[in-house]
């Protein structure tokens, strides 16, 4: 199954789009019944968002759901200049002609393929101003620099995704926005999962496994810090894989744990010290 990946930046949207991704085993653990609900979703083409906090599993989520169903994934990851130009596309100059580029969006509504728009909340207004019509019982796509309307595909499904933890106050979803989705919320599995994931990602063994989730556990729950982040998943298996291939499981655990979270000093001291304890 061809995947393709699109980032923010055209151009190199442009490069990427001209590549097939070996398709591979994705590992997935489901923690609820968001596998069945998305099936769901998909059969219905309903507009879906995620929602969650930072590697809590929502990005893997939807490449394993694509790849279960053997459907093409998009991903845009979505940052302040993200436009609607960027995802819809462009004339740009080719020798002496001037041709029309689709992006991703475009692309992805025309031949029926998914697309994930990564920290939508991110990306400028009028990202969203674009993708209203295909989030109601229209699911059709304005394109005004060509006068066009494209009905979508009737395999094209839009998903989103936004961490409200992180983005509270300061680049929100309009509640008008919100209820065009159908929505699914994303947390940290509990401990016997999260360490069955480290297991699985990184074949590490168990009873490391299980301490690296006692320190995630510990840490998310030191709200006293002051964290604007906490860890997740996605930081303990990447210390799970550096303790397996060969790096001291305390310094590991210091890279690629702890030294990510913050840059107060006493706070980066403290939270050292805790797990040097606890690994």
């Amino acid at each position: 199954m061809p995947r393709v990946v699109a980032a923010g930046i055209w151009f190199r949207f442009q490069i990427l789009n001209d590549m097939i991704v070996e398709e591979k085993i994705i590992f997935y653990k489901a923690i609820g019944s968001e596998i069945e609900v998305f099936k769901q979703i998909n059969q219905l083409q309903l507009p879906l968002l995620l929602k969650g906090p930072t590697g809590s599993g929502k990005s893997r989520f939807i490449e394993f759901m694509a790849n279960e169903l053997n459907k093409t994934l998009i991903t845009v990851s979505c940052h302040e200049e993200t436009s609607s130009t960027d995802l819809i596309g462009r004339f740009i100059i080719k020798g002496a002609e001037t041709v029309w580029i689709d992006g991703p969006l475009s692309i992805a509504v025309k031949n029926g393929y998914i697309l994930y728009l990564d920290e939508v909340a991110e990306a400028r207004p009028d990202v969203i101003v674009a993708i209203h019509s295909l989030t109601d019982h229209r699911r059709e796509l304005f394109i005004d620099k060509l006068g066009e309307t494209i009905k979508a595909h009737p395999d094209f499904l839009l998903v989103a995704s936004f961490n409200p933890g992180y983005q509270k106050g300061f680049k929100e979803l309009k509640p008008s926005t919100r209820q065009r989705f159908v929505a699914l919320s994303f947390d940290y599995p509990n401990p016997k999962i999260e360490a069955e994931i480290l297991i699985n990602e990184t074949g590490i063994q168990s009873d490391i496994a299980q301490k690296l989730v006692a320190i995630g556990t510990k840490i998310r729950n030191l709200t006293e810090l002051g964290l604007t982040e906490t860890v997740s998943t996605r930081l303990l298996v990447d210390a799970a894989k550096l303790i397996k291939n060969g790096l001291p499981k305390r310094l590991a655990v210091h890279v690629a744990v702890v030294e990510p979270l913050t840059d107060e000093l006493e706070t980066i001291q403290a939270l050292k010290d805790l797990c040097d304890l606890m690994i």
